[in-house]
């Protein structure tokens, strides 16, 4: 009896974390992992005087690059940036200042091969904050323009299925969630330090980042955007999952890179 009831437990834990992984829209591809999306990680690139700096995309916990960004990159291509992703963290679950020192590594490689002097970092969910521990403690305020967070869980999630997952699975997603002792440290004052420029951008169809204004920062507005799809288009009804696909979230992202600043607040994009 004893037994039965320990594999039963089992089973729910089994399943337990799953779900977990499901419903914060965290499970991982069939694809590569070690594939870029298209457009991205031409080391041969060089950037011009209308795109000075190069594009690193960072992806969200449990996705590959790859599918993460199999729109947004050609799209930043196709606007003639140098684009470069990477795969970091263990699928995005090690601890996340582990992985905002992959993060660097990485911009170094590309300002190396690239002669630029900055890159603009867009991110999604952990991708969109994890640069903010970069910036803060890792030296990167000085190498990093633009920082655009898609969804971005900057200050953490209430949604109780983040803890669910556990430390053991995904130290990241313990760090994600709401009053967790990493963002405690990531947020205090000054949450947005000066050297980039910052967009959070949100959706009220928020699933996994609850509330959605979890992803606003705080800073004055000559550096800091806060942008709310709905603000602009009350009818959008992007989710967290498909917030990089959506052509709504492509149209903030190339108005907050094309531009000196964070993204205008008062973009008028075309609703979709």
């Amino acid at each position: 009896m004893r037994a039965s009831r320990t594999r039963r437990t089992v089973r729910l834990l089994a399943v337990t974390a799953v779900a977990a992984l499901c419903a914060l829209g965290l499970t991982p591809s069939a694809g590569a992992a070690d594939t870029p999306p298209p457009g991205a990680n031409n080391w041969s690139c060089k950037p011009d005087s209308a795109h000075p700096q190069p594009v690193v995309l960072v992806n969200g916990t449990f996705k590959t690059s790859y599918e993460n960004w199999l729109t947004l990159s050609p799209a930043l291509a196709d606007a003639g940036y140098c684009v470069f992703s990477f795969e970091y963290g263990g699928l995005e679950t090690a601890p996340i200042p582990d992985s905002a020192a992959e993060l660097r590594d990485f911009v170094n490689a590309v300002l190396g091969a690239t002669g630029a002097k900055k890159v603009d970092i867009v991110g999604h969910s952990q991708g969109g904050m994890m640069p903010r521990y970069y910036v803060k403690f890792l030296g990167g305020a000085t190498k990093v323009d633009d920082l655009v967070g898609i969804v971005p869980s900057n200050h953490g999630t209430t949604n109780p299925l983040a803890l669910a997952a556990g430390a053991t699975v995904c130290p990241s997603c313990v760090d994600q969630t709401a009053g967790s002792d990493f963002l405690q440290k990531l947020n205090s004052a000054p949450e947005t330090p000066v050297g980039p420029d910052y967009t959070a951008i949100a959706t009220k169809c928020d699933e996994v980042v609850v509330p959605y204004t979890s992803a606003f920062l705080n800073g004055p507005d000559s550096y800091v955007t806060n942008v709310l799809l709905q603000d602009r288009c009350p009818l959008d009804t992007t989710e967290h999952d498909q917030a990089p696909k959506s052509p709504l979230v492509e149209q903030w992202v190339l108005n907050a890179l094309q531009r000196n600043g964070p993204a205008d607040p008062t973009f008028v994009p075309r609703c979709v």
